[in-house]
């Protein structure tokens, strides 16, 4: 768990770089940015707002041969070592993004290179490295007031309530590369930001194994419970799977698969998916991990709970209370219509 709120920015700087394969040069400032009390917590929202909203799925820089061999990793791990040397290593970490920057649809921006105290990660207070960049700008008026009448100026700027791109690199297990969390809110060219400048791989870490576990599982439910079964069993699968998730601490696969596999013959088609696919989701020897509350939660929101029927009917499933639809809901075929059908049984109408 992240907590942003009480993050200071010791250190600001900002440069510009353009679009190298355009030919557009680079701009270093000579100084960090002074800061003042009008703009620090306007740049302050601005960086970190787009990560209080986001999951948290952290990632690591990875290199091939070593890390002492990945660009960025070093820069950081400079700058952490030495904090009063970051404006210097923001310089050659905004000439780094330059670098990367060939593809033609890459676009010119502003980047700000933040070196910031005070933030909490799982309960410990961290610095992190800051890297922002904005890049689409938005047309905006300006007035000035003349002797008889007011002179609207079209001008052009940022917008402060959207970060195009952002990194936040936590000085934590530098060893295995950093916790990094990163934004990419432009994404026209994906491989540019995550993979180019930042170097960095998804972090195998609970939260990781709770999402991809899930997204197995829902992949599982609709390649083959739904054609073996019907959409109710579908739906109901994910239910109990989430729900098995959900009420436990540690994930067990053995125990999963004897509560969550209604139908004891989808057990060794279970099995054998995932030796098929397992390296899809990099789950291939993964039985027991910690589960993350907050990867399931989101995995909650994501997964349809709804048949929809050709008859433009919808039935909603409850993923709480998974067992009124065991009780309470049937399916079967009308003979004289040669129609399905489903039969649900209540005592009342709730009020909405």
């Amino acid at each position: 768990m992240i907590n942003l709120y009480n993050t200071h920015i010791a250190s600001l700087s900002i440069h510009r770089v353009g679009n190298k394969s355009r030919n557009e040069g680079i701009l270093l400032s000579a100084s960090p940015y002074e800061m003042d009390d009008e703009l620090t917590p306007l740049l302050k929202e601005f960086f970190l707002k787009p990560f209080r909203d986001k999951e948290e799925n952290y990632f690591n820089f990875q290199n091939e041969a070593d890390l002492e061999f990945h660009e960025l990793y070093n820069l950081v791990s400079e700058g952490f070592a030495n904090p009063d040397s970051i404006h210097e290593q923001s310089k050659k970490i905004a000439k780094h993004l330059f670098d990367q920057a060939t593809h033609p649809h890459i676009k010119s921006g502003e980047v700000y290179i933040a070196y910031m105290e005070n933030l909490q990660l799982d309960n410990e207070k961290v610095n992190a490295i800051g890297i922002f960049k904005s890049e689409l700008k938005q047309d905006f008026l300006q007035f000035r007031e003349g002797e008889h009448q007011l002179d609207a100026v079209l001008q052009e700027g940022v917008n402060l309530n959207k970060l195009d791109k952002g990194a936040i690199i936590f000085d934590v297990k530098k060893e295995e590369g950093y916790k990094i969390l990163s934004v990419d809110s432009n994404r026209y060219d994906a491989r540019y930001w995550l993979e180019s400048f930042l170097g960095v791989e998804a972090l195998a870490d609970d939260n990781f194994y709770t999402k991809k576990y899930l997204k197995f599982c829902q992949d599982f439910a609709k390649d083959v419970v739904l054609p073996a079964e019907d959409k109710q069993q579908e739906v109901m699968f994910m239910n109990r799977a989430v729900n098995h998730f959900a009420k436990n601490d540690t994930f067990e696969e053995t125990s999963f698969m004897n509560e969550v596999m209604d139908n004891p013959d989808l057990i060794p088609e279970f099995k054998h998916y995932k030796t098929e696919q397992a390296p899809k989701y990099k789950i291939e020897d993964v039985t027991n991990f910690p589960i993350a509350n907050t990867a399931v939660t989101a995995a909650r929101k994501k997964i349809k709970n709804v048949i929809n029927l050709d008859t433009n009917i919808q039935i909603k499933l409850d993923f709480i209370n998974p067992e009124s639809a065991d009780k309470f809901v049937e399916k079967g075929w009308d003979e004289e219509k040669q129609m399905y059908y489903y039969l649900v049984y209540f005592n009342k109408e709730q009020k909405s």
